[in-house]
């Protein structure tokens, strides 16, 4: 378990990854392992990497294939960090969007740096 002193802030967003079937882009015309990468960059920077939670707001999926889904987040930092999408086989998505939550510290302006 994370101990948070400091002051605790969290911020959300909603971001569409992908619409892929409007061109047949790789998640609806492809096969195979297929991955995509949006990076999130935090309106207020937290001290430490935040807690990051992500959930399928918004999938699309063709019906006649098996729905495979895998999404996480990476190189979670202060500053932002990646929401990762991946599907494999013969899946064909059409749009995903992923919403997104961080929680984490605060810089506190009652907190003294000294050397």
């Amino acid at each position: 378990m994370r101990r948070l002193t400091s002051p605790i802030g969290m911020q959300q967003g909603s971001e569409l990854l992908f619409s892929d079937f409007e061109n047949d882009g790789p998640m609806w015309a492809g096969d195979g392992p297929r991955e995509t990468r949006h990076r999130i960059e935090f309106a207020t920077p937290f001290l430490a990497p935040p807690a990051v939670m992500l959930s399928l707001s918004m999938w699309d999926m063709d019906k006649g294939t098996n729905s495979r889904v895998d999404i996480s987040s990476d190189t979670v930092t202060g500053a932002g960090f990646w929401i990762v999408f991946r599907t494999w086989g013969d899946s064909r998505i059409a749009r995903v969007r992923a919403d997104w939550t961080a929680i984490g510290s605060l810089p506190d302006e009652e907190t003294w740096d000294v050397p």
